[in-house]
């Protein structure tokens, strides 16, 4: 590793310790050549596979957006943060370990449709009524009442 203080190439390790949350390890580093200490952090590179939009052109997947669509929905629900977390989450590893290089803004609404139809159920319809564009109040009616039979609405 290339020392950041005076570029020389050559560093030792002094100390390597596990995080407290395992995903990294600390590298306490000295250089060779001018004696400085410094800190690395070696972490997994997780790709999330690309978004492919409606209109055809792509994104990268971001987590942000994910959790202010659920937020949207859950607008003043009482769901508590921890568990809106643990949503997020399941849809994210949900997508990184399906090893797909790109999914569809479609996949990543069913999948948030079906987080959010376990936390609460008016959130759920809220979101798929902008989902699926509803265009009248027979296509809430026929959400609620898949909601209510266990299907998903189509």
């Amino acid at each position: 590793m290339k020392c950041p203080f005076c570029s020389y190439e050559d560093t030792q390790v002094v100390d390597s310790r596990v995080s407290e949350d395992g995903g990294a390890i600390r590298r306490r580093r000295r250089c060779v050549n001018c004696e400085r200490r410094f800190t690395t952090y070696e972490r997994a590179d997780l790709m999330m596979p690309a978004v492919v939009k409606r209109s055809g052109s792509r994104m990268e997947f971001d987590v942000n957006r994910l959790r202010a669509s659920m937020d949207l929905a859950l607008r003043k629900r009482s769901v508590p943060t921890p568990e809106v977390d643990a949503a997020v989450a399941r849809i994210t590893e949900g997508l990184l370990i399906s090893g797909e290089r790109e999914v569809t803004t479609e996949h990543v609404g069913e999948l948030v449709m079906e987080q959010l139809k376990k936390l609460d159920q008016v959130a759920y319809v809220r979101f798929a009524s902008v989902y699926k564009s509803f265009n009248d109040i027979r296509e809430f009616v026929e959400a609620i009442d898949a909601m209510q039979d266990g299907d998903t609405p189509t």
